[in-house]
């Protein structure tokens, strides 16, 4: 099957003295056009009015413009579908990215050994210069400058800690990823806000299981908003925007760390499928008061799903989702699979009727992966056992990969003889 995959290369602009201030210029410009697009959105006024006026007005080269003004939307757009808990504020300040379409707003040459930009900043104004990053990017970018296999696509020039940077776009257009239909191991993806749990199932049995966390993503987001909700009531809002695009670098940062392992850890498996949760269905099922709302509205399912989704695909990996309703809550044994909320206590996973206990989340990834199975009309395999629960702690003195026990729980495919699930 044929997907076009897109991947983000960084690069750092350098410019002059003059193309500093034109970028500056028109960062702040971008930004005036964001706020304005929001807050005319916000007041209700068609979108398309919107879009008209704001394109026209804007002291930017036509195509940046737009872009911006369709970024503005799409944040709106994202805030109506997905999040009641985080909509866009019209008061942004500081720099807002330029983003452009490859030859309209911004153009590449191959001149030697380098890779020369230019950016058009402000109509009749191009930013040039010479592109510079890591030999991997660049020697990326220039063949998907050369080949016909690649696709040169938009960028964004932002600035960011007093250094300007080019985040280019390039999609490879004819990628084989094969068909989920052909996949012989079923994989189950369970995403919380402080782990990812997975489970990959064969036919005729379960072939593994295993806990990432990423507790830091959680603690991190938790210390910005405070100090944001800090400096809102000491009336100091002008930081608040430099507190959240520290944060936006951090988790994304962390999100791509965790989705490489995940897609490490697939890959040991003879062609697997990817499954999903149904995002839309996961965040309209969401109702538990208004503090754990804000906290799981806002965490970043949508972004790590993204990031696993697209570096598997390179693998040649396909992705699936299915309706997550009763995965957490039913007993993912076949000789069992009674299903009650009862059955759930945070982390761990007691079923009432049969006794059995698990760790929550693997518990609700195997659920995942069995209705996947189900829905390519596959055997189900008749789970009487489970493996022992392994977690993938990410720490400072480096990543622990084997079981964590803490009481006999799990029977069957015990590692080293060992019985237990993790905490």
């Amino acid at each position: 099957m044929q997907k076009s995959l897109t991947k983000t290369l960084v690069f750092q602009l350098q410019p002059d003295e003059d193309g500093q201030r034109l970028l500056d210029d028109a960062f702040l410009e971008a930004r005036r056009v964001y706020n304005e697009t929001i807050r005319r959105a916000k007041n209700g006024e068609d979108w398309d009015e919107i879009r008209q006026d704001l394109e026209s007005d804007a002291n930017l080269v036509n195509n940046t413009a737009q872009l911006v003004v369709q970024k503005s939307l799409e944040a709106m757009e994202n805030y109506y579908e997905y999040d009641d808990y985080n909509q866009p504020s019209h008061t942004k300040d500081g720099a807002y990215p330029l983003r452009s379409n490859y030859e309209e707003g911004y153009n590449l040459f191959l001149e030697d050994d380098c890779i020369r930009y230019r950016v058009s900043a402000k109509p009749y104004n191009p930013v040039k210069g010479t592109l510079s990053g890591s030999l991997d990017s660049l020697e990326q970018l220039r063949q998907a400058i050369q080949s016909d296999e690649w696709r040169v696509g938009t960028a964004e020039a932002i600035q960011r800690n007093g250094n300007y940077e080019l985040h280019i776009n390039i999609t490879h257009t004819e990628t084989e990823v094969q068909d989920k239909a052909e996949s012989r191991t079923v994989v189950g993806v369970d995403i919380n806000e402080d782990c990812v749990a997975l489970a990959a199932l064969y036919e005729n049995d379960i072939g593994d299981s295993v806990i990432i966390d990423f507790p830091e993503i959680k603690k991190e987001r938790h210390r910005y908003f405070t100090m944001r909700k800090r400096m809102q009531n000491a009336g100091k809002s002008s930081f608040d925007r430099a507190f959240e695009q520290r944060e936006e670098r951090f988790v994304h940062d962390q999100l791509h760390k965790v989705s490489r392992r995940v897609v490490e850890w697939v890959s040991r498996f003879e062609t697997p499928v990817i499954v999903f949760e149904d995002l839309k269905e996961m965040r309209d099922s969401i109702d538990y008061g208004i503090r754990m709302n804000r906290r799981l509205h806002s965490l970043p399912f949508r972004k790590l799903r993204e990031f696993i989704t697209y570096k598997a695909a390179f693998q040649g990996i396909p992705s699936e989702e299915i309706n997550p309703e009763y995965t957490s809550q039913a007993c993912s044994l076949t000789t069992c699979e009674h299903t009650t909320r009862a059955n759930r206590n945070k982390k761990r996973f007691k079923c009432v009727e049969c006794g059995r206990q698990d760790h929550a989340d693997r518990n609700a990834a195997i659920n995942i992966a069995k209705k996947e199975l189900e829905k390519l009309d596959r055997n189900v395999p008749a789970l009487k056992t489970l493996p022992t629960v392994r977690k993938l702690r990410r720490q400072a003195s480096g990543c622990v990969d084997q079981p964590t026990v803490t009481h006999d729980t799990a029977r069957g495919h015990h590692a080293d003889g060992v019985a237990g699930v993790s905490d």
